[in-house]
């Protein structure tokens, strides 16, 4: 062995010494154990990994960055999707508040002229025909066909369309969200159905095909009411009713067209579903173009027509087959047309009904079977379904209250339901052809929703707060 090798430190005790060329020390520190210097062979093995290593794959930087861009984008069509949807049900409630109010003002202009000395001359006009006459084929309707079966079919496509956004992208996309809105919906229509039964038994078949007059939501002035309610409505809430009411829409057209239909012809029902297969197939081959869809919807409106299937189907179908983007930009098109004009020039065409004056008489014409029937089907029997549906669904855990909803509120809401009036007058047209009895259910109809809309929305503003 050679003599030690020493390091002179003021600071550290001298390490010992190593075998000459077997060890390194460090400059750094004098004081640090000396690391053993790596054999050849081992030299040879960390020279074999640093090859493995440099010869191992890389990641892709710009595949990383191409994923995470793509990512990216797709997180933002989200947010933009969510966005659109947001501002088309802003511009709904709008549509529909605004609408609620001119739909008001309409009905009492109807019922002032059905008790002006013009009364005769509206009924006139409401009972002249237009139509055209071409190569000897003639086709002509009313003018309160063309209002009641024409342009209610475009009311009718705005609800097709509604659905369909909501069933895509709204809230009835999930089981989870829709639970709430659909039990209570079906649930608030079959309770004023019972009770329209029962309280108007005894009245014979004729009055029990009124049974799904009270059933219906007039979504346009229950969201009018709330919007005059202002921020005390909580936005859940108004949510929750405007999904209840195109669930409840939903349901009408299906008791429409199940239970309300006329002696079926089988041609024009087979050239019907014809038709709508092509418009089935357009939407599944990617057409766009807004045309095709109106053109192939008024084919179909047409073969309906004299079908016995009533023709406003035709317009819930059209509003089903058509794409989202065009549906879309059709119902931002519509909306504001249907609100203003052909809801309020049906509640015109049919509101104007003949009061009795006096309080015996008012009293005595509310007390035939059908008034009673509708007016309590309206004022109890819709809140009921839904309330009780509604508290048995959160209990049992299969919906959730309505975000800074309560019990109490929810139960203002589902009396502010009971506003039947355009979807409940358009049933009654189609349950009696008999007009005494047509007038008692538009009394009953009349009655009920205005006790609704003044309970309901006091019942809201007893139990909301407006925020601060």
């Amino acid at each position: 062995m050679s003599s030690d090798s020493r390091t002179p430190s003021s600071s550290s005790p001298s390490a010992p010494a190593q075998p000459a060329g077997d060890a390194t020390r460090s400059s750094a520190d004098p004081g640090e154990r000396a690391i053993p210097a790596a054999p050849a062979d081992d030299d040879a093995d960390a020279a074999d990994e640093l090859d493995d290593e440099r010869a191992r794959p890389r990641p892709n930087k710009s595949a990383e960055r191409s994923l995470g861009s793509q990512r990216s984008l797709r997180r933002e069509r989200r947010a933009a999707r969510r966005k659109r949807i947001a501002e088309l049900f802003r511009r709904f409630i709008r549509a529909e508040a605004t609408g609620g109010v001119v739909l008001l003002t309409s009905t009492i202009l109807a019922l002032a002229l059905a008790h002006s000395p013009l009364a005769a001359q509206m009924a006139a006009v409401w009972r002249a025909h237009l139509g055209l006459s071409m190569a000897g084929y003639s086709f002509g309707l009313s003018v309160a066909e063309w209002v009641n079966d024409g342009l209610m079919a475009l009311f009718f496509l705005l609800v097709g369309m509604e659905i369909k956004r909501e069933l895509i992208h709204g809230e009835l996309d999930s089981p989870k969200k829709a639970a709430l809105p659909v039990i209570a919906a079906g649930f608030g229509m079959l309770a004023p159905a019972l009770i329209y039964l029962f309280v108007s038994a005894g009245g014979g078949p004729l009055v029990r095909r009124g049974w799904a007059i009270p059933t219906p939501t007039d979504i346009a002035f229950t969201v009018g009411v709330m919007a005059l309610l202002g921020r005390r409505v909580p936005m859940g809430l108004k949510i929750f009713v405007t999904a209840l009411a195109i669930a409840d829409d939903l349901g009408a057209v299906l008791v429409i067209a199940l239970f309300y239909s006329a002696q079926l012809n089988w041609i024009l029902i087979a050239l019907s579903v014809g038709l709508t297969a092509a418009l089935i197939a357009c939407n599944r081959f990617g057409v766009r173009r807004r045309r095709i869809y109106l053109v192939l919807g008024g084919l179909l409106w047409a073969t309906m027509l004299h079908s016995g299937i009533h023709a406003t189907i035709a317009g819930v179908v059209l509003g089903l087959c058509t794409p989202q983007a065009t549906a879309e930009r059709l119902s931002r098109a519509l909306q504001y047309p249907v609100a203003l004009f052909v809801l309020p020039l049906f509640a015109l065409c049919n509101a104007g009904i003949t009061l009795p004056l006096d309080a015996a008489s008012l009293s005595g014409a509310l007390h035939q079977p059908v008034s009673r029937g509708v007016f309590f089907g309206l004022l109890l029997g819709k809140p009921l379904g839904i309330f009780s549906a509604a508290v048995l669904a959160v209990l049992f855990r299969v919906g959730q209250l309505p975000s800074q909803a309560s019990y109490r509120s929810l139960l203002g809401a589902a009396m502010l339901c009971g506003v039947g009036f355009t979807m409940s007058i358009f049933t009654g047209q189609l349950a009696f052809s008999d007009a005494t009895l047509l007038g008692q259910a538009k009394l009953g109809i009349l009655a009920g929703s205005l006790c609704s809309a003044i309970l309901g929305s006091l019942m809201l503003r007893l139990t909301t707060s407006r925020p601060g």
